[in-house]
């Protein structure tokens, strides 16, 4: 017969050689780890903190009681019980959790008594919430990373992200301005996330379900309080369901687009109607059956919104949000979709003098700041000859493949220029502004394609625009991150917009592109990949997508 102390020393400590290779320590001074050997600025595996329960036992490893008494221990600051988790043949898949795991969690019958795993998907989610809502009322604040708010202008009067909303409108000057706020968030499609399960092996798989995740991504969105939401991956049955409804409750009205294709997500922009009326609203499909290079599904969403209490009657603003294709060996998809969003853009913003109206474009470009994709937006110019497809958004670093962008990239049937607008339109304006046919072909010779000439391979468009974010912060130029999860951590979402003249956080040279303009106030500061990995990167307990929400705010500068 065995020590009684030996028994229970048996009973906490699961070790399975045979195939099952998990070693569970129930014990709160021995809380073990889980080695994650995905922190990629480390030369060697860093141990986080495991899942836990509250069935821990005191194994006898500490002495005498009343020695672990007289120690100045706080349960608060301890994990109740941890894992090492070592690779488990019985596993689906990497990411989920053993079954010895499960048990503890459940936390519905003993240690030692075996659990059957059950047939029923519903009671294992209702499970995982039940458990994510018990450790939810128990979690420590030290698992979440605040985001600080930086500003830009001193004059900034919204102050939504501090503890204090309270918006002084009462005075005259803030009556004779226009501020408002605008996010950008992809919110992570459950259907791609399932489809995709290999970037979430580092997630718990609780954080994973649905029903997790959407109260989660709800309460951010009521916490940034943004006037603008442009969300990529909304799944059309969840919107239907109960996105709409939820921000609906909240004061927005929703615009949405479905991608075109087998995948059933898309692109909605929502508005607060007590800041803005809308005045159109225009989706974008990049699909197009009689061309081979538009094969793909992604899809945009083009508004345009009338501010109201301004004090001009036809002052406007365009939101546009897009997702553009993920593939980082496709750029000449990429290139052409930016394209024409681009050209729908330029038709829905142009102004009756030929200038724009002020311009905000949002969304998820798969592409990294510095890429030739991204210096196009910026500059407004792209000479592509010789460029290989697989490095237009910049995704890869050696990326694999050395073809070479065919000039043109498009053909000339889908009536988009090299400027990015729509030809017929284009056409329509040299007509009006009594242009001379000869000299409309001279100046316009890098955009019209003609059989006999050589057709340029210089791409423009008209709006220049500037990034609500460096990329880069400036103590220690260390990368910005919009997105994280097991395979990388990189930004591929952006805010642009069109500048006026007196905007100092604008790059030089984004002044004059359109009537009046915007002058950016403030911004939600993002993270580093460091900062994520601190809290197991994306999705977390807090943050349930894979993206981080960004968030600007703006004032509406007349000319």
């Amino acid at each position: 017969m065995l020590a009684r102390h030996v028994q229970r020393l048996g009973r906490d400590c699961i070790a399975h050689w045979s195939g099952s290779q998990t070693l569970a320590l129930n014990s709160l001074g021995y809380s073990c780890m889980r080695w994650a050997g995905h922190y990629p600025w480390a030369s060697f595996p860093l141990p986080v903190p495991a899942d836990s329960s509250a069935n821990w036992r005191l194994p006898p490893f500490f002495g005498p009681w009343r020695q672990f008494q007289n120690c100045n221990w706080q349960l608060d600051n301890f994990m109740q019980s941890s894992c090492f988790h070592l690779p488990n043949p019985s596993m689906k898949s990497e990411g989920e959790e053993p079954l010895t795991k499960k048990r503890r969690l459940s936390s519905q019958h003993d240690a030692s008594t075996p659990e059957k795993e059950t047939n029923s998907s519903d009671r294992k989610e209702a499970l995982c919430l039940s458990v994510a809502r018990n450790e939810e009322k128990h979690r420590s604040k030290k698992g979440t990373i605040k985001r600080h708010w930086e500003y830009f202008c001193q004059h900034s009067r919204t102050m939504k992200i501090v503890e204090n909303k309270e918006t002084d409108q009462s005075s005259t000057e803030s009556e004779a301005k226009f501020d408002f706020t605008v996010m950008s968030y992809n919110i992570l499609s459950q259907n791609l996330l399932e489809d995709n399960s290999h970037l979430y092996r580092h997630c718990r798989q609780r954080l994973l379900i649905w029903t997790y995740r959407f109260p989660n991504i709800l309460q951010e969105i009521k916490q940034l309080d943004a006037d603008v939401l442009c969300l990529q991956e909304v799944q059309e049955d969840h919107y239907r369901t109960e996105i709409k409804s939820s921000l609906e409750s909240l004061g927005y009205h929703c615009e949405y687009k479905m991608r075109t294709g087998r995948k059933p997500d898309g692109c909605a922009i929502c508005f607060k109607t007590s800041k803005f009326s809308l005045i159109s609203s225009n989706p974008v499909e990049f699909f197009r059956h009689d061309i081979p290079l538009l094969d793909r599904d992604n899809v945009g969403l083009v508004l345009l919104l009338q501010p109201r209490f301004h004090c001009k009657t036809n002052a406007a603003i365009c939101i546009a949000n897009t997702h553009l294709l993920y593939n980082p060996r496709r750029g000449d998809i990429k290139l052409t979709q930016l394209a024409i969003l681009l050209a729908e853009i330029a038709s829905v913003a142009a102004q009756k003098d030929g200038t724009f109206c002020p311009v905000i474009i949002c969304g998820d470009f798969n592409s990294v700041p510095g890429s030739p994709l991204y210096r196009f937006i910026k500059e407004g110019k792209l000479n592509y000859e010789g460029l290989a497809i697989g490095k237009v958004s910049g995704q890869e670093q050696f990326p694999r493949g050395q073809r070479i962008l065919s000039i043109p990239i498009w053909p000339k049937k889908l009536g988009i220029s090299q400027n990015c607008v729509y030809e017929i339109k284009q056409q329509q304006k040299e007509e009006n502004a009594g242009e001379k046919l000869e000299a409309g072909k001279l100046d316009n010779a890098q955009e019209v394609v003609i059989a006999s000439e050589k057709v340029s391979s210089k791409l423009q468009h008209h709006f220049k625009l500037s990034s609500v974010y460096s990329h880069y912060f400036p103590e220690t130029g260390i990368p910005e991150v919009t997105t994280c999860h097991s395979r990388s951590a990189v930004t591929v979402d952006y805010i642009f917009y069109s500048a006026a003249k007196d905007d100092t956080a604008a790059q030089p040279g984004a002044e004059d592109s359109c009537h009046g303009g915007l002058k950016l106030l403030g911004r939600l500061a993002l993270l580093t990949e460091k900062d994520l990995w601190t809290v197991n990167g994306l999705p977390n307990e807090s943050n349930s997508s894979d993206h981080l929400p960004l968030l600007a705010e703006f004032r509406l500068i007349e000319r």
